[in-house]
């Protein structure tokens, strides 16, 4: 082999043929932003989005729990996602579940060339620990196509690492578009709707009983915790090391999908032009183009208004009257939401 091949080679195995360019697919993956909030108590009674930005939670359950964000991580992270049991569930009915979710674009999974003869094996990283040793499942579900695959991982009292490869799929190519593709999920509780068939630990199509591995509770017990940070998907069938992307460039990448604003009564100010002769009104442009059309939580005097327009880029809300021009409106305490 001549010196150059040798380099090259050397190259190929050092940066594992997947290195270069942007590797994570996950979005917030060290838990940096929680635009919500930093902590969500009483969680249980309905599914939704409640702290850690992107990372959604469904319920069917009579437990409760929290969600919080955590300083505290392995070496090199400083915030994770806890989890904390508040109000136990040990009798298990067939339809519950918990499942931690990240929804994830199909127009973002397009490197995974699934569908295809040339389909690709991705890999699935995160780290987590809990108050006890435990047993629970992750389910990479394909909406686009109804078909799932899944592993089980372990947690102890310390930090680890958990790596997990998936089989690419020749089946079921995912839609080129801003819905959804893959459902990252972590079965956290799961009845025998969920677990009475065998754990697909292979693509399959959807079989409902068989998406969760029979694994531990985080029910069973009001002293049950679960950490989680650095959590990344990638191409191929090694772990690279943790793809770290800066807060305000994370924090954009949060916004597609939501953007919340809090602050006393004059925290954003808003000037009316004329419309017409019956309207005036203003635009609020978001910072960056969301996802979609998102839907609108107002407060504050600019929250008035007779009609409005959402796009991906702004609002424009109507305001009765005309002509009276750069009229000085607030808006504080609001959002929108566009995501999956």
């Amino acid at each position: 082999m001549t010196k150059a091949a040798e380099l090259a080679k050397m190259g190929e195995v050092l940066t594992n043929s997947q290195i270069g360019g942007r590797r994570n697919i996950i979005i917030n993956g060290a838990m940096q932003v929680a635009q919500r909030s930093t902590s969500a108590t009483g969680l249980g009674a309905s599914s939704g989005f409640f702290a850690l930005d992107r990372f959604k939670i469904f319920f069917n359950t009579s437990g409760r729990l929290t969600m919080s964000q955590e300083a505290d991580g392995p070496s090199g992270f400083a915030n994770s996602m806890k989890l904390a049991c508040t109000t136990a569930d040990t009798s298990i009915a067939t339809t519950e579940n918990i499942i931690l979710s990240h929804p994830i674009e199909a127009q973002d999974l397009q490197q995974l060339k699934k569908g295809t003869s040339d389909a690709e094996k991705f890999t699935l990283s995160f780290y987590v620990k809990g108050n006890a040793s435990a047993t629970y499942s992750v389910e990479v579900y394909d909406s686009d196509n109804n078909r799932s695959i899944g592993q089980t991982f372990s947690v102890t009292t310390s930090w680890n690492r958990v790596v997990l490869t998936f089989d690419a799929d020749t089946s079921g190519a995912l839609n080129d578009d801003n819905g959804i593709g893959f459902y990252v999920n972590w079965w956290l509780h799961a009845g025998s709707d969920y677990t009475g068939g065998t754990f697909n630990t292979t693509w399959q199509d959807y079989v409902n009983n068989q998406r969760a591995g029979n694994t531990t509770s985080f029910l069973d017990s009001t002293d049950r915790t679960f950490f989680m940070t650095g959590v990344q998907l990638e191409v191929g069938s090694q772990a690279t090391p943790f793809e770290h992307r800066s807060f305000g460039e994370e924090q954009q990448l949060c916004r597609r999908y939501y953007n919340e604003y809090s602050g006393g009564t004059n925290a954003h100010r808003l000037y009316s032009y004329n419309y017409n002769a019956s309207y005036k009104g203003y635009f609020f442009y978001f910072p960056v183009k969301m996802r979609a059309a998102p839907t609108a939580t107002l407060s504050g005097n600019g929250s008035t208004g007779t009609a409005g327009i959402l796009n991906e880029n702004y609002m424009f809300r109507y305001i009765s009257g005309g002509v009276d021009v750069n009229t000085t409106y607030y808006l504080y305490d609001f959002s929108f939401d566009a995501e999956l």
